[in-house]
């Protein structure tokens, strides 16, 4: 989302905030200026000069990368608060109304959790569709992707319910890649397209490699759920041999993984969805704890994200301070890891790992001269923050959707 081109038609420049630009070379800068001509970062440095630019105030403010969540249901938002304590908890509430969701459910579901992502400083999204159920139901999360213009991956999915051994055939994929995503289509470049796959958890094994041979062909980027509690049903090393993985490749969630499965994911170069409340309310035989440290310690490109509404709140800022508090190393940790993680990490799982993750790491997720304005500000001056100290401390210790300004 270029967020600064709202303000002016040529662009705009932040002055005097502190900035954590997530780049390697910059840095975190305690005050700051970021210069956006023709939603594009222009400079970052001190006293940028812009006469012909709207000049935003952005004292008190940290100045950073919008947040990138790479794991997302969105066509369930107004489900959020479907499940209950007898029982009817995440699986049985959505197996129970998914089949009762109108294209007008999915259009308001989306455009719902758009207005959350956005409130808390999200600007990317990977919106993984897993209930595409007609060719409406597509066309109406699509409709309010075109309304409501962040960055996204919108990845085309199964229905809800889908038996495991009936084969996904992506009917309706060449209408939507003409009609949606062809150079003439109707979204304008800041949405890509992708496959979402059952994977081995949904599907049965002769399936799923069907539908991953189709998806090689189609030369879409592909998301699958991996194993989310024990036993491990995927096996990385085999699909490393069968050439799915690479950086195309997104694993969500795999807390049952393997070190076998962690170095085909790390030597690959394939990303991780690591949806950190989701797996610690669904990794019933797993440990979060500890498939993080291990992902980690293997190299694993991890990125941050929500998954679904009725588990967790799309607020990337609390799924940070989350993983942060978590990710400590201990004795059980296989091998263990030896550094605590790091705020500065956590916030680049959250941004530029995040870009990675959706093939948009040339394009935004770090406050580089030359990538897209994908920018937010936070407000340091309100009383659950102040005093503001340093600034990634601050952004993963304290910060909240209210403090993002709007």
């Amino acid at each position: 989302m270029d967020r600064a081109m709202s303000a002016s038609s040529k662009g705009c420049l932040f002055k005097g905030g502190a900035v954590i630009t997530v780049d390697p070379e910059l840095g975190v800068m305690p005050c700051a200026d970021v210069r956006i001509r023709n939603g594009a970062i222009d400079a970052v440095g001190r006293d940028l000069e812009g006469d012909d630019l709207e000049v935003i105030d952005a004292t008190g403010m940290i100045v950073m990368p919008g947040l990138v969540d790479t794991h997302c249901h969105m066509w369930s938002t107004v489900g959020r608060n479907f499940t209950a304590d007898d029982g009817f908890c995440y699986y049985p509430a959505k197996w129970a109304t998914a089949h009762l969701y109108s294209p007008e459910d999915f259009h308001a579901s989306v455009l719902l959790g758009f207005a959350e992502l956005a409130n808390g400083g999200v600007t990317t999204v990977h919106n993984s569709s897993h209930n595409s159920r007609s060719s409406a139901h597509v066309d109406a999360e699509l409709c309010a992707h075109e309304a409501l213009p962040l960055r996204a991956r919108y990845s085309l999915g199964h229905i809800e319910g889908l038996a495991p051994d009936t084969l996904n055939l992506f009917p309706d994929l060449p209408r939507i890649q003409n009609e949606w995503f062809s150079p003439s289509g109707r979204l304008n470049g800041l949405v890509s397209l992708g496959l979402n796959l059952r994977g081995m958890v949904q599907s049965e094994a002769a399936v799923f490699h069907q539908e991953m041979e189709m998806a090689l062909r189609a030369g879409l980027p592909v998301s699958i759920h991996a194993t989310q509690s024990r036993p491990n049903l995927d096996d990385a090393a085999n699909y490393e041999r069968r050439g799915y993985l690479g950086p195309n490749f997104l694993f969500c969630h795999y807390v049952a993984a393997s070190q076998s499965d962690r170095d085909a994911i790390a030597r690959t170069g394939t990303p991780l969805s690591f949806a950190t409340l989701s797996e610690m309310r669904l990794g019933h035989d797993g440990d979060p704890r500890r498939a993080f440290l291990n992902m980690r310690a293997a190299g694993v490109l991890i990125s941050l994200s929500s998954d679904a509404a009725s588990i967790a709140p799309m607020n990337m800022l609390e799924a940070m301070r989350v993983t942060w508090n978590m990710a400590v190393p201990h004795d059980d940790a296989e091998p263990r890891a030896a550094e605590l993680l790091s705020f500065a990490e956590t916030i680049e799982m959250a941004t530029l790992n995040g870009a990675k993750a959706l093939g948009l790491g040339a394009v935004t997720g770090s406050l580089t001269p030359g990538k897209r304005a994908d920018v937010i500000m936070i407000n340091t001056n309100e009383v659950n923050i102040a005093p503001a100290a340093h600034p990634n401390t601050t952004v993963v210790q304290s910060a909240t959707p209210a403090n993002v300004d709007p």
